[in-house]
């Protein structure tokens, strides 16, 4: 049996449930290549996908590539992305990356990890997302919400995002880590949210370690 407690049974019925309610989602945040993906992932920390799209609509028709934006003067560019979270940390990572990527990758965004965890402004979270929604690779990128809603039903018991995504790599196959991945984000938009969960309507709730300690 996995660390976490559950047995293959249990996570065999909860993805039978999430498929069944969620199906296969499409990703949340706009983009038209790798590039964009990278841009909108990073703007995506602390701020919400909703945000981001509304935001990458008018970027994306003057950013298509790497070399659109490293040119860019960075206070103009604050004043693009002024209405997302830390936008003037965001806007330097994403000129200087944007550079690198000119510079040394032909303008192309790499499908290697740990050179993407290299890049200003990519954590390991978001090099996951980009590796697995653009490239097709099974990952489990990790988020606020992946991180609460996995604890909350006790399908990890984690207290670091690193920790709940080797949790989730052990016991899910791995044929279904990025659906979980998006699964789990969904439910905790929907249900598990951060305060007042929604744990009577909740159709996991039979599994839920947070639901049977209440």
């Amino acid at each position: 049996m996995p660390a976490t407690g559950f047995k293959k049974l249990d996570i065999e019925a909860i993805i039978s449930l999430f498929e069944e309610h969620y199906g296969n989602l499409t990703p949340f945040l706009n983009f038209n290549n790798a590039f964009q993906l990278l841009i909108a992932v990073i703007l995506s920390a602390q701020c919400t996908d909703k945000r981001v799209n509304v935001i990458t609509t008018d970027l994306f028709k003057h950013y298509v590539k790497p070399s659109d934006l490293a040119k860019r003067n960075l206070e103009d560019f604050e004043k693009e992305i002024k209405t997302c979270g830390m936008f003037h940390n965001k806007a330097k990572n994403l000129i200087e990356t944007s550079k690198i990527l000119a510079d040394k990758f032909n303008n192309a965004v790499p499908r290697d990890f740990n050179i993407l965890i290299g890049l200003p402004g990519i954590g390991r979270k978001s090099a996951n997302v980009i590796l697995g929604t653009y490239f097709n690779e099974e990952r489990m990128p990790v988020d606020t919400h992946v991180f609460r809603v996995a604890n909350r039903i006790g399908i990890a018991h984690a207290k670091t995002v690193e920790k709940t995504e080797e949790a989730l790599t052990e016991i899910i196959p791995k044929n279904f880590w990025m659906k979980f991945h998006m699964w789990l984000i969904n439910h905790g938009r929907i249900y598990c949210k951060a305060k007042n969960p929604n744990c009577p309507e909740c159709f996991v709730k039979d599994y839920c370690d947070y639901y049977g300690n209440m």
